[in-house]
């Protein structure tokens, strides 16, 4: 089974958002017809503090917390007061017309490059120019998975790397997204352009035990439910991406183009983009539209960004080929199959040097939690941004939305979303994750979570004899729609085409908390499964009770 390459199509300053908040000082709105001296003496008595009018606004100012002034007759809404401030400018001389970067936001939240712990950020693609002057300092390993070395004869994986690490701020070429990213090479483009799935996974593993943080694959295979037979599924596949999960890495792939389907648009993500736990990154145009390449999917398309017209570095044995062209070693001097480069292929990398720079920022943040802020917090994809067919709220075309970097980072100045240590658990047998009772324990308790496009099912598997009892009880923080069942000894899968007959309970409670109780008849590992049924627009932080006794 193959995999193809999935991007072959043939700043000044400004202010920026989000800012630090000021101490203790609101901005105070006024009602239709309020007299601004009135609601002014108002507030001063509510809290002790002068009151400064901002005219011409029905606004105010005091130096307070909002909520001690939102009770006040006249006042119609009260924020917090923050602060804005100039964005970085790379001094790249390309920079200006990576468009993409602009759209993205990927420099607006900061006023000078960032103090970013470094992040190695695995590119498993066709190489890359090992010795670009835009990155041949970013590349601390590569590694060829198809003989011969890393070096890209092609351009694609230059493209990409380009796009996530080129030198920034370097006065030289362009910018790269992401200021911290160490590069993990892995070539695994056959000189045919072949890409078997073997080499793929063997590159995956070799990534994460050399410390790959984050891992672009801007590859794929097609995905056809309607037609098993010439669907590209691989078991394999998944068993890596697994495997970069349990460990700790950001997945982040390219959900595929229609010139590789059977039809266009075609409604499916490619493989491995459709896979639990991978971050699947879809193409915007330049006017915010969907394009008709960029593969749909109502589950597995998380997440938009730019992929028409990228501009990034290109192997410069390949430009020389065009001497007259000036820009050697970037994409306007490249092969007509790159020129311009357009496709999902180079959406993704958008979304890895975000990732990137969230791991930079908060370097224990596990997977599911960076995932789950590059989601919630893109920017919804509506007629009014540029995209017509797009429904409100998540959509089938761009997922939760166009990629906004800034808003990313800015919302590590709030409540992170809940951690879930015990991922990847989304099946029976060796992916459940095995709960084990000490000597005399009676109880675990477990807190995790679950998100219907992302993580629908935890499984764990808990060791029954025969005769003992089973009590359970599943409470999520948020009312919503999640059931739990207990599986036999012996089930092979719980999600999918599982037998029904292999399941001994379910919960039918209805309310909030879900409990199920048996007791065993049958010696072995027993698999209970949270589910959750519905979307929410959070991820479902829950906790688990397990009684176990005679």
């Amino acid at each position: 089974m193959a995999r193809a390459l999935l991007g072959a199509l043939a700043c000044s300053a400004a202010l920026a958002f989000p800012a630090a908040t000021m101490a203790a000082r609101s901005h105070v709105g006024l009602e239709p017809g309020a007299d601004p001296a009135v609601v002014a003496r108002a507030v001063e008595r509510a809290t002790g503090t002068h009151v400064e009018r901002l005219a011409p606004f029905r606004a105010l100012t005091v130096d307070a917390e909002p909520a001690a002034v939102r009770a006040v007759p006249g006042v119609a809404w009260v924020e917090r007061a923050r602060e804005r401030r100039l964005a970085f400018a790379p001094t790249d001389p390309l920079a200006p017309r990576q468009w993409y970067a602009i759209a993205n936001r990927s420099y607006d939240a900061w006023a000078t490059p960032p103090p970013l712990a470094p992040v190695r950020v695995a590119v498993i693609d066709s190489g890359v120019d090992l010795m670009h002057p835009e990155l041949v300092r970013r590349i601390v390993l590569a590694k060829s998975f198809v003989g011969a070395s890393a070096q890209d004869t092609r351009g694609h994986g230059t493209i990409v790397a380009g796009i996530i690490a080129a030198e920034l701020d370097n006065e030289t070429g362009i910018a790269g997204l992401a200021p911290a990213a160490e590069l993990v090479v892995a070539k695994v483009v056959s000189p045919a352009g072949t890409i078997a799935v073997e080499a793929e996974a063997r590159a995956i593993k070799w990534a994460v035990d050399n410390g790959a943080r984050v891992i672009n694959i801007s590859l794929g295979g097609l995905r056809d439910p309607r037609r098993p037979s010439r669907d590209t599924y691989s078991r394999l596949e998944e068993e890596a991406i697994r495997y970069a999960v349990k460990h700790g890495a950001v997945v982040v792939a390219a959900v595929g183009n229609a010139d590789q389907a059977p039809r266009t648009p075609w409604p499916f993500a490619s493989y491995p983009a459709a896979l639990p736990h991978v971050l699947g990154v879809s193409a915007l145009t330049r006017s915010g539209g969907s394009p008709g390449f960029s593969n749909r999917d109502a589950v597995y398309n998380d997440i938009a960004a730019p992929g028409e017209d990228i501009l990034s570095t290109f192997p410069r044995s390949i430009t020389a080929n065009r001497p007259g062209c000036q820009e050697q070693g970037y994409t306007p001097c490249a092969t007509d199959e790159f020129r311009p480069p357009d496709g999902t292929s180079f959406s993704a990398p958008q979304a890895t040097a975000v990732a990137a720079n969230l791991l930079g920022a908060r370097p224990l943040l596990r997977p599911e939690q960076v995932t789950a802020i590059i989601e919630r917090t893109a920017a919804d994809a509506t007629a009014s941004s540029g995209c017509k067919s797009c429904a409100l709220g998540r959509d089938p075309l761009t997922g939760w939305g166009a990629l906004d970097a800034t808003a990313a980072i800015g919302a590590l100045e709030g409540a992170v979303p809940p951690r879930d240590a015990h991922e990847p658990n989304d099946n029976a047998g060796e992916d459940a994750y095995p709960l084990y009772f000490a000597p005399g324990e009676k109880a675990r308790f477990v807190r995790a979570t679950v998100d219907f496009w992302d993580d629908q099912d935890d499984v764990y598997a808990i060791y029954l004899r025969r005769g003992e009892r089973l009590y359970t009880s599943l409470v999520p923080a948020v009312p919503s729609n999640v059931v739990l069942a207990l599986w036999r000894p012996g089930t092979a899968q719980v999600t999918g085409l599982a037998p029904p007959n292999r399941r001994v309970r379910i919960s039918t409670r209805s309310g909030r908390r879900q409990r199920l109780a048996w007791t065993g008849v049958q010696e072995g590992w027993h698999y209970l499964q949270a589910r959750l049924t519905a979307p929410s627009h959070p991820p479902v932080a829950y906790r688990l009770s397990i009684v176990r006794t005679r």
